[in-house]
């Protein structure tokens, strides 16, 4: 049985990929059907108050991952309304929009030379009746960035990625995939732009926590209830979520407009 997962380290071979270890935190890279991903494992969200040393270190890498130059679309994916697929807006919420700052606005504000930053958060389609990349694909057409960063909560194969890891890639990504709802694709195809994913494993699905915490492939079909096949989150969602986003939004804050502190960031989004 295949299990879903959204994490390229759980459905590509260990001979596939490079690992190392910084700190407390072990960083996994690894070409897969052209694409690069990057996967950092670090101490559970939920467990750690201090989470600046992993924010700079995605900011590392997702730099790498992006054009130099150029303004920028962040787009938070996902449903606010429901814990575990939060992820996306709420940190789109904290992320620092300038693309409307300049000129005189930005002199006396001191915020000149500033990378242009514009944020999406574009719902669901159950709520807006507008497909999430319908939205994306024209605003990008509208503002012409020279990338897009989306963000979305994932979904893993094993129980223990969950809330501790950080997947990057310049893929693109498939909004609702991970739970069996995949949507119109946010990627280069379909944008004309470099798209560039990051997100959190969130949740698992119940076969596969079944399959992994007894490694018996048959107990998978106990927990389907009439066939429906059922999604676990930790109890914990809620402080997983909140640090979370406020880490990949620190990351995605600090890469884009390294001329400004984590301090800075906070007092102009806050």
């Amino acid at each position: 049985m295949e299990y879903r997962t959204d994490l390229a380290v759980e459905y590509t071979r260990e001979a596939e990929q490079e690992r190392e270890e910084t700190g407390p935190f072990a960083v996994t890279r690894l070409t897969h059907a052209g694409s690069r991903y990057v996967t950092v494992e670090s101490p559970p969200f939920s467990d750690t108050v201090d989470t600046g040393e992993l924010a700079g270190l995605l900011a590392a890498e997702l730099s790498a991952l992006l054009p130099e130059t150029g303004p920028v679309l962040v787009v938070g994916l996902g449903n606010r309304f429901i814990t575990p697929d939060a992820l996306g807006p709420r940190m789109a919420d904290r992320v620092l929009a300038t693309r409307h700052i300049g000129g005189e606005l930005a002199r006396v504000t001191g915020l000149t030379d500033l990378r242009p930053v514009a944020v999406l958060a574009p719902g669901v389609l159950g709520s807006t009746g507008v497909e999430s990349g319908e939205a994306v694909e024209a605003l990008a057409a509208a503002l012409r960035p020279a990338a897009v960063i989306a963000a979305d909560a994932l979904a893993a194969r094993s129980l223990s990625r969950l809330g501790c890891t950080v997947q990057l890639s310049d893929a693109g990504i498939s909004p609702g995939e991970g739970v069996g709802n995949r949507r119109p694709s946010l990627r280069r195809e379909s944008l004309g732009v470099p798209v560039i994913a990051l997100g959190v494993p969130t949740v698992v699905a119940a076969e596969s926590l079944a399959a992994d915490l007894t490694g018996d492939e048959g107990a998978a079909q106990s927990v389907a209830p009439r066939g429906a096949r059922m999604i676990v989150t930790p109890r914990e969602v809620d402080l997983l979520v909140d640090r979370a986003a406020a880490v990949l939004a620190m990351a995605v804050n600090c890469a884009l407009n390294p001329s400004l502190s984590a301090e800075d960031f906070q007092a102009l989004v806050s």
